[in-house]
């Protein structure tokens, strides 16, 4: 398998769509820009904090100044955090919802002094009822947009179904999008990641053409933002969030193909969550050579 130009080869205008990686935060949020220059990002992905806890924090001046000094040295043009894993703005339990909505808000603030892009959230869990569910994730949503107003576009990625979670369904992506009231809902996009619309049971491989129709028709292009672009460890509809390096999964090269060479998504924004090996540098360039080489219909 070819992996298409190498770095000497690439230029950044080349990319017509922003197209980068999650990248560590390690040693301060500001590490992360040369980390993206690294890989030849044109995007960039990052935690603002750390996912798995619940400690909040600001971003001082001092650090907001750091990492904008260090992200003009690099090609990156557009910007994404995703949220805590731990937040949960679906959870019937009370507490865990406050939590849930002072966490969320809070990441809105740091991404905002940080100039940001997007923020990209994964749907709650709706625990008891999933129209309630529903209904308490959009209400919680509004309430933060309100609380932190600012530029920043809140992203719902699409996911892989397993238990109660939400968002499996264009039609539930869709509800989350449309249920912001009005006043806000300029700030609301999706994102689609590869890996959860397969496992969730959109068929890529075998229907690439009705999936996407399908998600034209039921949430709109406009809407669409950002792509997370990772294959799948495991197969269609087994709701079962693993990812794979690009064109080694379930997904195959095939579909990668298709996606960079699909008008319909030449300028959305794409960004690679695959695993990382023992040299994420190397992993994660190696990955994007890949997906350009598909561009370049190599």
């Amino acid at each position: 398998m070819t992996d298409g130009p190498q770095e000497s080869d690439w230029t950044p205008d080349m990319d017509r769509a922003p197209l980068g990686a999650h990248v560590s935060t390690a040693g301060g949020v500001p590490e992360a820009a040369a980390r993206a220059g690294a890989i030849g990002a044109t995007a960039m992905q990052i935690f603002t904090k750390q996912a798995n806890r619940w400690a909040e924090r600001l971003c001082a001046a001092d650090e907001c100044t750091a990492f904008h000094t260090a992200m003009a040295l690099t090609a990156v043009r557009r910007t994404a955090a995703h949220d805590s894993y731990l937040i949960n703005l679906g959870s019937p339990d009370a507490t865990l919802r406050a939590r849930s909505l002072a966490s969320f808000i809070a990441e809105l603030h740091r991404s905002d002094a940080l100039g940001l892009d997007y923020i990209v959230s994964h749907p709650g869990n709706y625990m008891d009822d999933r129209a309630s569910g529903l209904a308490r994730n959009i209400d919680a949503i509004a309430t933060a947009l309100e609380a932190a107003p600012g530029r920043v576009m809140v992203l719902m990625e699409t996911t892989a179904g397993a238990g109660t979670g939400l968002g499996a369904t264009f039609e539930e992506i869709s509800a989350l999008v449309q249920g912001v009231p009005s006043a806000h809902r300029s700030r609301m996009g999706v994102c689609v990641d590869t890996c959860h619309i397969f496992a969730a049971g959109y068929d890529l491989v075998g229907d690439y053409d009705g999936v996407w129709s399908r998600f034209g028709d039921v949430v709109g292009w406009d809407r669409l933002h950002m792509m997370h672009l990772n294959d799948s460890k495991f197969g269609l509809g087994t709701h079962r969030d693993r990812h794979e390096l690009i064109a080694e999964g379930q997904l195959g090269e095939g579909v990668f193909r298709r996606v960079m060479t699909d008008p319909r998504l030449a300028t959305v924004t794409k960004v690679i969550e695959t695993p990382k090996g023992d040299d994420a540098t190397v992993t994660d360039g190696r990955m994007l050579a890949r997906l350009r080489s598909y561009a370049a219909g190599q």
